[in-house]
This record gives structure tokens, sequence and C-alpha cells, in this order.
């Protein structure tokens, strides 16, 4: 789910540790040889007649405009997010119908063999059990709760409201999930995905103001405006499954009423993904 909100913050991206049934983080006096991120360096060549095509291709990843106003960035808890979020919650935050969709969505755009990049995650993992990675790097905002995902090779615990800076090197993952966007382009090789994924569920008082307040086109609508407006990523492309009327629930109850009333249960938790591609979109056979 995108959230956009660590218990402390990772400075280097060797901080951290290889691991076959947990994940930890890297402990130097341990580890003293820890891996490191493939580095994919451009070839440049001085070459008059490509001074053009270097002067376009400059421009990719950067900033074109912001999308949200001061007003709409605004939160009902002002605290700091490490606060918040510094007591794990080993719950699950959408239900059976979303995480199965998701799951799905992820076993027909990540290849096999590709190295993924998971923000905002959490103690449970949504990528396909049966499908092997390279590596998947986990980032949170709780310890405890990413040190549970036995999906995860490695994790870093970092706020990326106060710093939007990912201490990972240029062109280091094939997709990436869930958002600093300029980061997530930057971080990304060429022709690697996005996906952001969400539904209505929220912890209210940490929501944006925009988020909080807005509907569930306006949400999508904004997703699509933080994705359009970093130079470089592909046309977006939104995917939606809302809940049918036959897979609502039968509680016909005054307060499940009501609740529905105000749009707080639907019957089964609405997904919403927003997917784009560095550059281009592959081709695979």
């Amino acid at each position: 789910m995108i959230s956009l909100e660590g218990v402390s913050s990772i400075r280097k991206t060797h901080d951290m540790l290889p691991i076959h049934s947990k994940p930890k983080l890297w402990n130097p006096s341990i580890a003293p040889n820890p891996p490191t991120f493939k580095k994919i360096l451009p070839l440049k060549i001085s070459n008059p007649w490509n001074e053009n095509k270097e002067a376009n291709e400059s421009k990719a990843g950067r900033i074109k405009r912001l999308v949200l106003s001061n007003e709409g960035r605004t939160k009902l808890n002002t605290f700091p997010d490490r606060e918040f979020y510094a007591y794990p919650r080993f719950v699950t935050h959408v239900d059976d119908g979303f995480i199965a969709t998701l799951t799905d969505l992820y076993r027909e755009r990540l290849k096999p063999g590709s190295e993924i990049l998971d923000l905002m995650s959490s103690w449970i993992s949504h990528l396909p059990n049966e499908v092997v990675y390279k590596r998947v790097v986990g980032h949170g905002l709780n310890a405890q709760e990413l040190a549970r995902n036995s999906r995860m090779d490695y994790f870093f615990v970092k706020d990326l409201n106060h710093d939007q800076k990912l201490e990972i090197e240029d062109s280091s993952f094939d997709a990436v999930l869930c958002t600093a966007f300029a980061e997530v382009f930057r971080v990304l090789r060429p022709g690697g995905v996005f996906i952001v994924s969400f539904s209505n569920r929220l912890f209210y008082e940490k929501a944006i103001n925009a988020w909080r307040d807005g509907t569930a086109y306006s949400r999508v609508q904004l997703v699509l405006q933080y994705f359009q407006c970093i130079e470089g990523f592909t046309q977006p492309e939104v995917i939606r499954e809302l809940p049918s009327a036959g897979n609502s629930q039968d509680d016909k109850s005054p307060f499940s009423w009501f609740m529905k009333w105000l749009g707080l249960f639907s019957g089964s938790d609405p997904f919403y993904a927003v997917i784009a591609y560095k550059n281009f979109k592959p081709v695979y056979d």
C-alpha cells in the first residue's frame, strides 16, 4: 500500500545483511565484508553528435513540478513518524482478496531472477511464494516488523518523509514496489517497473490532507500525477478491481449499515495499482 510515511536511519547501502530465514540489519562487528549493490555505469563518449541526446537524457528523473501544496501535505498528527511507528503492528492492513490480487499482479509483472526493492514494506510479503528472485530488499518504519519478513534478503529502516534520499546506487533494481518518486526512478534500471498499490484503508491521523480527504478517484489521480511529474517514466497504467455487491458481507446491523454509508465498509477491500516503467516498457517473449 502506498504510505509515504522508521525506527532508525541506515545511512549506507551496505548496512544490510543477507539472510536465509530472517532478515537482519548489518552489524560491522560481525560482518566485516558486507555485500554491496551492483552498479551499472553508462558509457560516455565525447562526440558532438551526441550532445543533444545526452542533454535530453540528463533530464530523465528530474522533478518537473511539485504535485502537492503545503496544505495538501498537512497531517492531523504532526509528531515524527518514527514515534507513531515505533511499536510493531503484526496485523494485515488489507483483506485476503486484495492480497491475492496484488500477488497475482506481481506474478504477472515481476520476472523471476529480478532484483526488487519493496518500499513501505512490513512483516508480510505479497510476492508470490513460488517465484525465485535474485534479491529482495525491504524498507519500512519498524525494524521488528521487517525482521519477521522471511522473503527479504536485506532490509533497512528510514523515514522517507524526513529524508527522501535512498542510500542506494543508481540502476540497482529491476522493480520497485509501492515513494520518493525521483529516487525510485534513479535506483531503477532502464525498463524497470514501479508498482504503487493501495486500497481505502489508512492511518487517518498520519495520512496527508490530500489523501485523507480525497476520494478513490482523486487518490488514483494523485498517484498518476506523482508519476507524471518525474521526467522519464512511461505513461502510467491504472488497474482497478472493485468489490461487487455480491461480495458484500451479510452483516445487516445498523452499525454496519452506517459504516457502509460513510464509505468505511464495502464488504471487501477495493484494489488500486498504478504502474509505470523507467524509460520504456520491456517486451518479453
